[in-house]
């Protein structure tokens, strides 16, 4: 890698930690390309990103944005998966830490706060952002629909009240 391509590389980058909501950052050594290309197929799916990363690199692509406080996970072999989701990249990669011990948690960031592998594992348990919009607009429609149903039970009683009668006059 050239020095040219060693800058594009830190400003692409740098435009990732820029623009992503939350980032983890894992330790992937011994896992075979097989099992890193199932790890970001199923990052695709989540819409999340991962991506081995040079130690010095990603250092100076950190530098200036706000997870600058993750510098010193960047130790031995790591990786990173990112998304403008907050919490699908944490859910992704402690699921699949769960079943494959070579790739293992290190920490991440949640915006600008620095997040320890505790404080990650928490995070993906969490539920995703459009589970959280549908659960409100879930509570926010739940009351329309029991007033309607208490609007609508006074006339169906009145109806099966008629019913009855009716049914007893014609018998």
């Amino acid at each position: 890698m050239d020095r040219s391509q060693k800058e594009a590389l830190v400003t692409s980058m740098n435009e990732i930690f820029g623009s992503a909501s939350s980032v983890v950052v894992t330790h992937y050594s011994g896992l075979t390309v097989s099992e890193i290309t199932d790890l970001r197929v199923q990052m695709r799916d989540a819409e999340a990103h991962f991506k081995v990363t040079k130690n010095r690199l990603a250092r100076r692509a950190l530098e200036g944005t706000k997870f600058e406080g993750l510098l010193p996970l960047f130790e031995g072999p790591t990786a990173i998966a990112y998304s403008d989701d907050p919490v699908a990249p944490a859910r992704v990669a402690v699921k699949f830490a769960k079943g494959n011990d070579k790739l293992v948690v290190l920490g991440g960031a949640l915006d600008d706060k620095v997040l320890n592998e505790t404080e990650v594992k928490a995070l993906a348990t969490l539920p995703s952002l459009d589970e959280q919009r549908a659960t409100i607009i879930g509570l926010l429609q739940a009351p329309a629909t029991k007033i309607a149903g208490v609007l609508q039970a006074p006339a169906g009683q009145l109806a099966r009240v008629f019913g009855a009668y009716a049914a007893k006059d014609a018998a």
